[in-house]
């Protein structure tokens, strides 16, 4: 009989650091910080055009500030989304931060004026389903990892 060595890899841990808060409180943090300090409280300040571009139908097609903000906010929703699947310790803790994100999004949408417009609601839907899509995919990959014989 030949000898057969097992190799069983040390634990993985997650490195230090590797804590990743929320990143929809980037567009949080910039829709309030712009629209108050720049935009003097007014959500009128997100219809301003940034560039226009003449479009071959004849159509000039423009860019406002607030379809900057959304495009910031899907990119960080794309990555929230990718940090979804990382089902360690620490991930509880960044779903939980997500839904107090989600939270203040909503809260600030009812109570604030200069927050009740078409691009901060967005926003909140965004939030909305980084919390929705975070826990499922974890549920989902939980679910893979446990095996019943």
């Amino acid at each position: 009989m030949s000898e057969t060595t097992v190799f069983i890899p040390p634990e993985r841990r997650p490195r230090a650091g590797s804590f990743i808060p929320p990143l929809l409180i980037l567009p949080l943090i910039g829709y309030n910080f712009i629209t108050f300090l720049f935009m003097g409280g007014s959500a009128g300040g997100w219809l301003s055009k940034v560039f226009e571009i003449p479009m071959v139908s004849g159509i000039t097609w423009s860019l406002t500030s607030g379809d900057l903000m959304l495009i910031v906010g899907i990119i960080c929703l794309f990555f929230e989304v990718l940090k979804s699947t990382n089902t360690g310790r620490g991930s509880v803790v960044e779903h939980m931060l997500s839904v107090v994100v989600f939270v203040v999004f909503l809260v600030e949408f009812l109570l604030v004026g200069a927050c009740a417009n078409s691009v901060f609601f967005l926003l909140t839907i965004m939030a909305a389903f980084d919390v929705v899509a975070g826990f499922t995919v974890s549920i989902t990959g939980a679910g893979r990892d446990v095996t019943l014989n």
